[in-house]
């Protein structure tokens, strides 16, 4: 003790809190030594130890906790190998300190609609093929023609959208940017060749310009008007990062959103039924229009 005071130039009673932050809050693996008169650590092979090398304050670490709870919620099992330990370390801290550490996963939730199921092990090999940058063969089953084709793919992002994951790539097949549900996505191998890199410029052109997934250049603006009733919740909402909006003297609320492929957008146009209306471009009226009429038609008495 009169050499840990020496060091560190502190009196007794501040080494021995030292001490008990080292063996409480950080799990240092301290005993006691009886024969030396003093702490050591204890040499087990398994409980190597080191003094860590960041560190938090404690909104930092409810706000780590917080990102691997939302992690955990998005795609199961992802990293629980890698982060529990650590997670559990912290919720110790946490609650030692006072705080609610362990409580994470009762306090949050993540309710996913129509999410579509993953694979674990698909996702951590794409993910280690994204960050290595190395070119994948793939077997993709298209919705739109029901088919199963073979292709190579440099994979570019991996896109987590409306409760389900995305792969944007280089698709050499097609020798264009793609975008490939993971569910309908089968790996066939990892290949010795390097990815092909696209810019973040051209992906954003090419994939965020426009609406959704349905990726593309913009060559299109939707011109809607709500009703004063939807415009209250719509006024708050985002559908595109370009959108433009204006409160109408009615109270209704008037959105432009650029678009490609129209698909995505008449499903989020539908749901609001009688309380908007296309006003613009044409084809897009008359589209939603003969959806709605295919509807109705189903309701119709006979």
């Amino acid at each position: 003790m009169r050499t840990i005071c020496e060091q560190m130039d502190c009196s007794e009673s501040t080494a021995r809190r030292l001490v008990r932050a080292l063996r409480d809050e950080m799990g240092a693996p301290l005993v006691y030594d009886r024969t030396r008169n003093g702490w050591r650590y204890d040499e087990h092979p398994e409980r190597r130890f080191e003094l860590p090398g960041l560190w938090f304050t404690p909104d930092e670490l409810y706000a780590l906790m917080v990102s691997w709870q939302l992690l955990s919620e998005l795609q199961p099992g992802l990293a629980s190998r890698y982060i529990e330990p650590a997670r559990d370390k912290i919720a110790q801290i946490l609650h030692r300190q006072g705080g609610g550490g362990e409580d994470i996963g009762r306090r949050i939730r993540i309710l996913q609609i129509a999410a579509r199921p993953t694979d674990l092990r698909l996702f951590q090999r794409l993910s280690q093929a994204l960050f290595e940058r190395w070119r994948l063969r793939v077997l993709y089953h298209g919705r739109q023609r029901d088919e199963t084709t073979e292709r190579d793919v440099s994979p570019q992002r991996l896109v987590y959208y409306r409760s389900n994951w995305y792969l944007d790539g280089w698709c050499h097949l097609r020798n264009e940017l793609r975008s490939f549900s993971l569910d309908r996505l089968h790996l066939v191998d990892r290949l010795d060749r390097p990815a092909r890199d696209c810019s973040d410029r051209q992906l954003d052109r090419h994939f965020t310009r426009t609406y959704g997934i349905f990726a593309g250049d913009p060559a299109h603006i939707a011109v809607l008007r709500f009703s004063p009733g939807a415009a209250r919740w719509v006024a708050d909402e985002q559908w595109h990062p370009a959108q433009k909006g204006r409160v109408l003297e009615n109270g209704g609320f008037e959105l432009r959103i650029p678009y490609g492929d129209p698909t995505e957008l008449i499903m989020d146009i539908l749901k609001y039924g009688p309380e908007v209306e296309v006003l613009r471009p044409k084809a897009l009226r008359e589209a939603v229009a003969a959806r709605l009429r295919r509807a109705a038609r189903q309701y119709r008495k006979k």
